[in-house]
């Protein structure tokens, strides 16, 4: 079987509404997800959120995710993100992932990515097409079935005149806040025991 060929277009806007993404803090809880006290910052932490194919090399896109500590039970917890609980892509990725795997092979999916120039494999997409996350709005572009995150955060990256930053809660939203229903990062008894579990 011959590989996959997809039209320039829907590879442009893919890679844009990842690029995105690069660099962007998220910095926003407003309460503990465990008790619903109040949050006190602790530190911020890079994510990777996808690996795309640059001029035939590989670039990591990273974002900072701000941690709180509650001050009442001492659980850590994220900022919230462009990220499904438990998983260590961008919520787009695994979009793309579900998307695919719904009508094609793990297999023929991650070599259709690769084509795209997204850097993942077939382990990874068997996994993510294996979980049961949110029902996946999706849009028709050329044949193929585009999830309506990897529109709408092209369609913000093209809204912004050059120069003028995204607003995090833009991209959240256009991601269909993916990590509403993150769980706390742990309940540890103390704020050492939680350092040493992390």
């Amino acid at each position: 079987m011959k590989p996959p060929r997809f039209p320039p277009m829907v590879i442009d806007l893919i890679q844009t509404a990842l690029l995105v993404c690069d660099g962007m803090e998220f910095s926003h809880r407003s309460t503990c997800p465990s008790c619903g006290g109040a949050l006190q910052g602790y530190d911020t932490r890079k994510k990777n959120f996808a690996v795309i194919l640059e001029n035939e090399k590989e670039r990591l896109i990273q974002v900072r995710v701000r941690r709180f500590s509650c001050k009442s039970c001492k659980t850590f917890c994220y900022a919230d993100e462009p990220f499904y609980p438990d998983t260590r892509m961008g919520s787009p990725v695994i979009d793309l992932c579900t998307t695919f795997a719904a009508t094609i092979p793990f297999s023929r999916t991650a070599t259709s990515l690769s084509r795209m120039g997204i850097v993942i494999d077939r382990g990874s997409v068997r996994n993510y097409a294996n979980r049961d996350f949110p029902v996946i709005p999706k849009v028709p572009i050329f044949n193929l079935q585009i999830p309506h995150s990897i529109i709408s955060l092209t369609a913000l990256a093209n809204s912004t005149g050059e120069g003028s930053g995204i607003d995090p809660d833009d991209v959240l939203a256009a991601c269909g806040y993916p990590s509403a229903t993150i769980k706390p990062v742990h309940l540890p008894h103390s704020r050492e025991e939680g350092e040493r579990k992390q």
